[in-house]
């Protein structure tokens, strides 16, 4: 839940409240009060100006995943997709955009005008597996570049999960993680 609000507005509309109290008290030649709104009011403020200028907002699910898919995160998925849910669906503070990082490393991010954008995240089974669909608009990195990746992107999220890439539709593209169970990894 808390991931969910932005610390910056927080910042704000706590600041802004103690600022306002804090003139209020000055004009009124409170001195307590006073203090009370310079000190903390104003530096409140720009805090929260300083966080929301740095703020990336949560990705969000294209598709509410369903009581099943839900039953099945919770006995199959991976702390690598744990991991990745719980991080892009909240607010994030100092990063250009989610998982930067990782699309560079990956060799998917030449520069910040060609990294994809992560615009949408959901859940599905998927022949009875636990899958994490991230959906990314990659206008400038073509599916071919990302299928040349595919054996780093095995790597890269590691064992238990098989990577999957697909094209829904031009300039948009998926990357299904989706869980393996112990009988399929051995096959």
């Amino acid at each position: 839940m808390l991931r969910q609000i932005s610390l910056g507005s927080v910042g704000l509309v706590i600041g802004a409240i103690l600022s306002v109290i804090g003139v209020a008290a000055y004009v009124a030649d409170n001195a307590t009060l006073n203090l009370v709104g310079f000190f903390y009011g104003i530096p409140l403020l720009l805090g929260g100006l300083a966080l929301k200028s740095a703020e990336l907002k949560p990705v969000p699910y294209s598709q509410p995943p369903t009581d099943e898919v839900i039953a099945l995160r919770e006995q199959q998925a991976t702390p690598i997709q744990t991991q990745i849910r719980k991080d892009v669906t909240r607010y994030r503070y100092g990063q250009a955009a989610h998982l930067d990082s990782s699309l560079e490393y990956l060799g998917l991010s030449p520069t910040d005008e060609e990294r994809p954008v992560l615009v949408g995240i959901r859940e599905e089974a998927i022949d009875g597996a636990y899958a994490l669909i991230l959906e990314f608009d990659s206008p400038l990195i073509l599916l071919e570049t990302w299928q040349k990746k595919q054996e780093k992107l095995d790597q890269f999220f590691g064992a238990g999960l098989q990577v999957k890439l697909s094209q829904p539709a031009e300039e948009q593209i998926e990357l299904a993680l989706i869980t393996q169970s112990e009988a399929n990894s051995n096959v």
